[in-house]
């Protein structure tokens, strides 16, 4: 099968936005690569070395590459799409003096050559990352979570997944019921059944995401303990309905202890009433995928739907709320 590439080359800030836009006109896959600096903090709480640069993209800048199909691309693809880029400032965004290429690549190309960068990655005291075809031999304490992402986003090289996941660690009780709204790969969801949770609901708008998820949840032989859905955010419990009108028989039944959503800073802000409505008293609301242009408008919006900051974590420019829902709530 025949793609086009279309590479965006922008501000860091900016790269979440431009990957969204992707994804909204059509895009069947969207790769993210940051720029690599001697400069740049990098996490090594876990031994992790960088003793050799990772690429030669300027700091500052990220590449972006979505992948369409041709009936879908086209110039004027090209055209709404740097448009698009053109109105970020619009919502304290800025792609800077962005770049745009267009190529023709195989399906092979794109959709399995990224594997031989992905290797099993440690993100946590506990918790590890290991792509389903890698060989590795875990420590007698260590979680692994078996992951192939396929087209999904999720594989814990990204910080807002990696402090998702590390936040997790702290926060998660054994027993807890979770809710993981915009799973992606599902690796969230994995990751809080592997630190004790009981029930997760792994709640996904797009099909390709519900599709990979289902499958890395069977890759880990949860299954039984893993709901996944295919859900417009938190509207599959408001309203009792799949996104295709199904009726719902969950096994995750809110109240909820805790949910985790790693997504735009944007989305975060239109659901935050459904979170806290879900919520038990006393329960936990990790918040993450927001970029410390929004870290105010996010806070803002937590405490004014009665949330308590609990915490704030950060990994580079990005930030993770965990906030509590007050006990005295709904009692």
């Amino acid at each position: 099968m025949r793609w086009f590439e279309i590479t965006i080359v922008a501000n860091e800030q900016a790269q979440e936005m431009v990957a969204h836009y992707m994804h909204e006109l059509g895009a069947g896959g969207v790769s993210i690569e940051e720029s690599w600096s001697p400069d740049k903090p990098r996490d090594t709480s876990l031994g992790q070395w960088y003793d050799k640069p990772l690429n030669d993209i300027p700091a500052g800048l990220a590449v972006i590459a979505g992948y369409f199909p041709e009936d879908i691309y086209g110039e004027t693809l090209v055209a709404e799409l740097s448009e698009l880029l053109r109105g970020l400032p619009e919502f304290d965004y800025d792609a800077g003096a962005f770049t745009v290429q267009t190529r023709e690549v195989n399906e092979d190309d794109w959709a399995h050559a990224w594997k031989k960068y992905f290797k099993p990655l440690p993100v946590s005291e506990r918790l590890t990352i290991k792509p389903t075809w890698e060989d590795y031999t875990p420590r007698e304490d260590e979680l692994i979570i078996e992951l192939d992402p396929g087209m999904a986003f999720g594989t814990g090289t990204h910080p807002t997944t990696a402090l998702c996941l590390r936040t997790l660690e702290g926060a998660i009780k054994a027993g807890d019921t979770v809710i993981d709204v915009g799973t992606g790969s599902g690796i969230l969801a994995i990751g809080a059944m592997k630190l004790g949770a009981s029930r997760v609901l792994a709640l996904d708008l797009d099909p390709v995401a519900v599709s990979s998820a289902t499958e890395n949840v069977r890759l880990n032989d949860l299954q039984d303990d893993i709901e996944v859905r295919l859900s417009d955010l938190l509207g599959v419990l408001r309203d009792g309905e799949t996104a295709g009108g199904d009726a719902v028989a969950s096994r995750v039944v809110p109240p909820v202890d805790l949910v985790v959503a790693n997504i735009l800073a944007e989305i975060i802000l239109l659901f935050i009433a459904d979170v806290f409505d879900v919520l038990k008293p006393g329960g936990i609301y990790i918040a993450s995928g927001i970029y410390k242009n929004k870290e105010e408008d996010v806070e803002a919006g937590l405490l004014a739907a009665g949330f308590e900051i609990v915490d704030r974590v950060r990994q580079d420019d990005w930030i993770a709320f965990v906030c509590g829902k007050p006990k005295g709530e709904d009692e």
